[in-house]
């Protein structure tokens, strides 16, 4: 009765069955073959004329025959989807006797009263394979591992005896194998930063490039001015980035002379925020004493312009839209403070201590752009300068870092 709805029917079942990739084969409530598409005929090595009005056994190796029809009257009683073989491996077997590897979803439906099963079969031997050479390349390398672990297991005993006679040499291998570590973990993540960090405002860029050129109407210049702006906040980024790894460069390699000259402090400052300005968030303002009183400063005028934009630029960074920014000056004739405050994301405690170490990034701030080395720059700098920073934050109330720095004399 089955087979016989089945052939009336085969029209629309072909079309449904042969668009599957998948092998489907639908068999009634006493395991018998009704339908079978092409990939499934393929996969078994049968015509279709020689499955259908067969037991599903002739598909099952005969190690599996004894319990599949139990655990097919379960599956029958409970007449839910699943996927066949939790915790065990399934295996079928072509018409050749060869047996293989499948993964098998078990679809119960009814048609007309009559209860049917559609499985949709998958070959998985490629997949058995690579797994097979997985696990052997898994094992060949942990050989590999423990080889490699006992020549430098007896190469440090070499070499702890050798240190034992030779104290001075003991001293310059450790300091060559600090600083190659460090040279290589910097260049690790040097790259990876320039991949993150330079990616996504090159993209900005490019595309409202793209953008700005096709707007030449005169109605259309305020989509333009948008572009251009938008160009101008990326390229500023990406400049401020580029100053903090040649700034990380020159700490790292020694060559910082710093360059005392007397300048005019209502100058730097203007500069700063001119430069900060272009940064800003929709609704974000800097609140500062525009009508200060000028003085002389004696410092490194570009090393402090670096340091006052980095720590304005974060609080911009970290500070939501309509937000305020305060930046403070308390000159007096031996040092200067500044103050940076804002109502930004704060600082977790628990990540506080870290702040300055460098390429740490506060668990808060992981999914804003940034490299993670500009306040231990700025702090490696004031120390350099004879100078100090620190800082007080509460989680999403806000940040203030105060820099104290010397008016040297000249």
């Amino acid at each position: 009765m089955a087979l016989e709805f089945f052939k009336e029917n085969e029209q629309i079942f072909n079309t449904l069955f042969e668009a599957a990739s998948e092998g489907v084969i639908v068999v009634d409530s006493q395991q018998v073959i009704v339908t079978a598409n092409k990939a499934a005929l393929i996969m078994f090595g049968y015509e279709k004329e020689e499955l259908l009005g067969e037991h599903l056994n002739i598909l099952i190796p005969v190690r599996y025959k004894a319990n599949h029809h139990e655990h097919f009257d379960k599956f029958m009683k409970d007449s839910e989807k699943r996927q066949m073989g939790h915790g065990r491996d399934l295996f079928g077997v072509k018409k050749d006797g060869t047996q293989f590897p499948v993964e098998a979803g078990l679809n119960p439906f009814k048609v007309d009263g009559e209860c049917f099963v559609m499985s949709l079969v998958v070959d998985i031997t490629v997949r058995k394979i690579n797994q097979q050479r997985i696990r052997e390349l898994n094992v060949e390398l942990e050989d590999k591992i423990k080889i490699r672990t006992r020549e430098l297991r007896h190469t440090v005993d070499d070499l702890e005896k050798e240190i034992t006679k030779r104290k001075e040499a003991e001293k310059r291998i450790k300091l060559a194998l600090k600083q190659e570590k460090e040279l290589n973990e910097l260049k690790t993540k040097f790259l990876s930063l320039v991949s993150h960090e330079f990616k996504t405002p090159l993209s900005g860029i490019l595309t409202s490039a793209t953008l700005a050129e096709k707007y030449t109407q005169a109605e259309q210049q305020e989509k333009r001015t948008k572009h251009l702006t938008t160009i101008k906040n990326k390229v500023h980024y990406l400049n401020n980035i580029l100053n903090d790894f040649l700034s990380l460069e020159r700490l790292e390699s020694g060559n910082v002379n710093y360059k005392y000259t007397a300048f005019s402090l209502n100058k730097l400052v203007n500069e700063v925020i001119y430069n900060a300005n272009v940064t800003l968030k929709y609704g974000q303002e800097i609140e500062y004493d525009s009508e200060m009183e000028d003085v002389t400063l004696y410092q490194d005028e570009k090393i402090l312009e670096l340091i006052l934009s980095n720590l304005i630029g974060n609080s911009i960074k970290y500070s939501p839209e309509d937000s305020t920014i305060y930046f403070r000056i308390f000159p007096t004739k031996e040092k200067i403070i500044f103050e940076v405050e804002d109502e930004g994301m704060g600082i977790p405690q628990k990540d506080q201590k870290h702040i300055f170490e460098r390429y740490f990034r506060a668990e808060n701030a992981l999914l804003n752009q940034g490299t993670g080395i500009g306040l231990n720059i700025v702090k490696v700098h004031l120390e350099n300068m004879g100078g100090r920073i620190k800082f007080e934050s509460v989680e999403n109330k806000g940040t203030k870092f105060t820099v104290t720095l010397p008016n040297q004399n000249r």
